[in-house]
């Protein structure tokens, strides 16, 4: 298969080119040259057999759909040629259209007979009598037409993830298609798929709201996930389900689709667990009670039968848990004897016709590690630790197997040390290192990842997939191009990069340590600034996913909230909440009352994870995604989920009654610097008062006298002490709010004075003749006056009104050392002083 380098996109700040990730090359054009297929709201029509797999005939009529959307435009489908061209889809099984191209020599069938699951997409000349030229995609069978007619609804706009993340359709005029040969290739994983785990109450929740449970309804839009996402394997939400049992559609559905249903690793037979809790006589134990367990499974393989379906052999204790301590290697191998001749009388086959897999999950790998062996024709399938670590791995000298070999992985778990189920903390990085891992040592068999709700395990999921296809494609170097790819096709290129860099980065902060197992003391006050620290790199890291999501069209909003914005917006507050539980301790324990403020803010965090997951589940998406995000994640008290979030212990300190001690503010590098509502002492007039304005100006606040129609008295003034470390000339700047002289051009006046010493009279603005310029500019009045200060010690600056609507701001004492700076300096410590 060629690679073709060749896809330009924009970032956010310049042109670049880069080199895609996407399996296939790209084929579909914008413009009007090779095979324009729709043009000017007309397009060519679909011609494929009537007698066509089902399964290919739904993946056509979505075909249509998608085009439909894309352009507007939406082609006819057809079964006998009309018109001089068209699309020709068909797979060489099914297809009498590909069969008389084959026959004619008009596609290369050697590229197609024999193979698994792959298509070619080409331009054909004069395919049949009638026509003059024709797109052909033509399949090995049946899964590989349906690839093939998905990758073209990609490449012309329609994501995988339109449903499950809502992404915008990309709209075009022109679809054309270019000449020349076209392949994925044959997967280089033979069963692709996933486990809908740990459902309740997240997607079980949503789909009971949506479709009525988990039914056909349900699964139609997963197995179209899949299918799209060129998977091919699934084991079905099993927590309080039964697939087959729940709705008599959802078999045959999959295996009209295109889908390769199994059961869990704890579920043989095609039987699951609550088909047992329903059905089920007596103990779940093979040796007091085995004709009944073999006549259930008998039931179930009947039930399956006609269905492409892996079924697993053996046999856990009931409800995911480990056999009782008397089971034995003799037994298992006698329970899987017995279950393969069932298979062998239900299906009238030899068993090794059927494929088998056989858990080595938690325990069951103790039992393998100590002798018990399966027949070579099974497929062994291998576990990672529910965590994303592989634990065992063919030995690379050992012989073939025939049934191969698989790989059950974890995105989310249910388990020890704790769970993990509420946001997505994988990292592809791992994820690819453990994967490669074990497809070089011959894991190629069947490739299975545990992703819980399914969302939001959206971009791990795709991961996955396309890495089971063809592994070989990825390397160290370009993992962050795939992210970037993934984000080109959700929220387009010019947003690609960006977007990648915060996906990239956010998983990386969640697998240092999972939410779930997040607290306080996860890490350390004292060493490093670390938590401060990590609290600061994921609050930075929220502020850039907020400017990009407003930066983006609107339509493409929801999408991004639900795959990039919301993970880090959650996770961000659950570090600023445990950051301020963190410090709310540190300081109860020094019985410093500022440990309230931390309570305080720690409440605020608690209260905004709530109104987070409301938007979630009520408002994004106009609340299509209604309890997705119903999962606890604060509170945990051993490995399991509490029933509800639970505030963490915060402690509140009584607050001291006594009123404070007045400031007196400390000389530092040569200045003072004072907020003007910080003074020490006032008071007020015969006819008005001192009054603060909160949140006033360029820092704090401001002071004035109200009313302002009244004079102020002479007893009416604001005193603020200080102590110096130097004796000389200081000069004194007042800042004031940019009143202008409204009283006929007088002026405002004030009086200023230093320890009981002789008043200066200051007009802040009577030379104002109305001129627009740095006044407006600035929003701010600075007045200076020069001083002496005789010796060094406590000194009192007092500051007199003279008429109202002065607005006072801030005040600065420079005894040389004061710098330059827009705002000021910052206000100097104090000290208080205690009578």
């Amino acid at each position: 298969m060629k690679t073709r380098i060749s896809w330009i996109f924009y970032c956010l700040v310049s042109f670049m080119l880069l080199p895609s990730l996407s399996a296939a090359e790209r084929f579909v054009t914008n413009e009007s040259n090779g095979f324009t297929w729709i043009q000017q709201g007309k397009a060519y029509p679909i011609l494929v057999d009537s007698q066509e797999d089902k399964g290919v005939l739904r993946a056509v009529a979505n075909l249509q759909t998608d085009a439909g959307k894309v352009t507007g435009a939406t082609p006819e489908i057809i079964h006998s040629p009309s018109g001089n061209r068209m699309l020709i889809v068909g797979s060489v099984e099914n297809s009498s259209w590909i069969k008389q191209l084959v026959q004619a020599g008009k596609i290369p069938v050697a590229d197609l007979k024999g193979k698994r699951e792959k298509y070619i997409l080409q331009t054909v000349k004069q395919p049949v009598e009638g026509v003059e030229e024709a797109i052909v995609i033509a399949g090995s069978d049946k899964r590989g037409t349906i690839y093939g007619i998905y990758e073209l609804s990609r490449q012309m706009g329609v994501s995988p993830w339109y449903f499950w993340a809502d992404v915008p359709v990309e709209k075009h005029d022109i679809i054309s298609i270019k000449e020349g040969v076209y392949t994925d290739g044959e997967p280089a994983v033979k069963y692709r798929g996933i486990f809908l785990n740990d459902e309740w109450p997240s997607l079980g929740g949503w789909a009971s709201a949506t479709f009525g449970g988990f039914n056909s309804k349900f699964y139609e839009t997963v197995f179209e996930l899949v299918l799209r996402l060129k998977g091919n394997f699934m084991w079905p939400a099993m927590w309080n389900s039964a697939f087959y049992d729940d709705d008599p559609m959802n078999g045959p559905l999959a295996n009209e689709m295109g889908i390769v249903m199994s059961t869990s690793h704890h579920e043989p037979m095609g039987q699951a667990q609550k088909d047992w809790k329903r059905r089920g006589k007596g103990e779940w134990n093979y040796t007091t009670n085995g004709a009944v367990l073999r006549d259930f499974w008998r039931q179930g393989m009947e039930r399956c039968k006609d269905w492409e379906a892996v079924i697993t052999l053996a046999m856990r204790g009931d409800g995911d848990e480990p056999m009782s301590e008397d089971a034995n290697i003799s037994l298992l191998q006698n329970i899987v004897k017995d279950q393969r001749k069932i298979i062998e009388k239900v299906t009238g086959k030899k068993a090794k016709e059927t494929p088998q897999v056989w858990a080595l999950y938690k325990e069951v790998q103790d039992y393998y590690d100590k002798g018990m062996r399966v027949p070579d024709d099974v497929t062994l399938l291998l576990c990672d630790d529910n965590w994303g670590n592989v634990r065992k791995l063919p030995d690379l000298k050992a012989k073939p197997r025939k049934g191969g070999y698989g790989m059950y992985y974890h995105f989310d778990y249910v388990g020890a040390p704790r769970n993990s189920k509420w946001i997505n903390i994988t990292q592809i990085q791992r994820t690819w290192e453990q994967m490669m891992l074990t497809y070089d040592y011959g894991v190629r068999e069947l490739w299975v990842v545990n992703v819980g709700d399914l969302k939001p395990m959206e971009y791990p999921i795709t991961f996955f997939l396309d890495m089971a296809w063809e592994p070989k494609r990825f390397n160290e170097n370009n993992l962050f191009q795939h992210t970037v790819d993934f984000c080109r096709q959700q929220f387009g290129g010019y947003y690609a990069e960006e977007a990648a860099r915060l996906i990239d980065t956010y998983t990386k902060y969640n697998r240092r340590v999972t939410p779930e197992m997040l607290n306080d003391r996860t890490y350390s006050l004292e060493n490093y600034n670390e938590w401060q620290s990590v609290k600061d790199e994921y609050a930075a890291l929220c502020l850039d996913a907020l400017k990009l999501y407003y930066l983006m069209p609107a339509e493409y909003r929801d999408a991004f909230d639900q795959l990039v914005l919301f993970p880090i917006q959650a996770c961000s507050n659950l570090y600023d909440m445990y950051y301020a539980v963190a410090m709310n301790r540190k300081l109860a324990e020094a019985n410093d009352v500022k440990a309230n403020k931390w309570a305080d803010k720690a409440r605020v965090c608690f209260e905004r994870d709530s109104v987070l997951t409301y938007h979630y589940n009520h408002v994004m998406s106009g609340g299509k995604w209604n309890h997705i995000m119903d999962q606890t994640h604060i509170g945990y008290r051993s490995w399991n989920d509490p029933k509800r979030n639970i505030m963490p212990k915060v402690t509140f300190l009584p607050e001291p009654r006594i009123a404070p001690a007045p400031p007196v503010f400390v000389e530092k590098d040569g200045y003072i610097s004072i907020e003007a509502e910080h003074y020490t002492r006032s008071a007020n007039g015969t006819s008005a008062d001192w009054v603060t304005i909160p949140n006033l100006g360029r820092t704090l606040s401001a002071v004035t006298t109200l009313p302002s129609t009244a004079t102020p008295s002479e007893d009416m003034y604001l005193e603020y002490d200080f102590e110096t470390e130097k004796s000389g000339e200081a000069t004194v700047i007042v800042r004031f709010s940019s009143t202008l002289n409204f009283n006929d051009y007088k002026g405002l006046r004030y009086a200023v004075s230093l320890d009981g010493g002789d008043e200066q009279i200051v007009n802040i603005n009577g030379d104002y003749k109305g001129e627009l310029g740095r006044l407006q500019a600035e929003h701010i009045i600075t007045t200076q006056t020069k001083h002496l200060l005789d010796k060094k010690e406590k000194h009192t600056l007092r500051i007199r009104p003279l008429d109202p609507a002065l607005v006072m701001q801030k005040i600065m004492i420079d005894f040389g050392g004061l710098k330059p700076s827009f705002l000021g300096a910052p206000e100097s410590s104090v000290r208080r002083e205690c009578f």
